[in-house]
């Protein structure tokens, strides 16, 4: 069954925001963390993200997925960037790699695309 990224990702940043109502300084720390490591620096953002998405598929987190998915695509990564680092994934990760890679990873570029251009 098709998971709804939308809702997802959704999900996911709502739940931080909801969790910061009681853990504020822990959620703050985290996105403080992200927002350092995700700048452009020696690498820009977009390949950032590029490897975010494939370490999400080789870990096999869907909401990991579902996220990077969507900031590569808002950092400006095509569709074959996206799939192109999946497949980096794969070569580490084997089958389950490229199982997340061949439906959750391919619906949430399916969904997300359109909102970046």
């Amino acid at each position: 069954m098709k998971k709804d990224v939308r809702q997802m990702l959704h999900d996911f940043t709502s739940g931080l925001a909801t969790l910061a109502e009681t853990n504020g300084d822990s959620v703050n720390a985290f996105m403080n963390l992200l927002g350092t490591n995700y700048a452009d620096g020696a690498l820009d953002t977009k390949t950032k993200e590029l490897i975010s998405v494939a370490i999400g598929a080789y870990n096999r987190c869907e909401y990991c997925i579902v996220f990077h998915v969507y900031k590569a695509l808002e950092a400006g990564a095509t569709r074959e960037q996206i799939l192109e680092s999946a497949m980096v994934a794969v070569a580490f990760g084997g089958g389950p790699s490229m199982a997340y890679s061949v439906t959750l990873l391919k619906d949430s570029i399916d969904e997300f695309e359109q909102d970046f251009k």
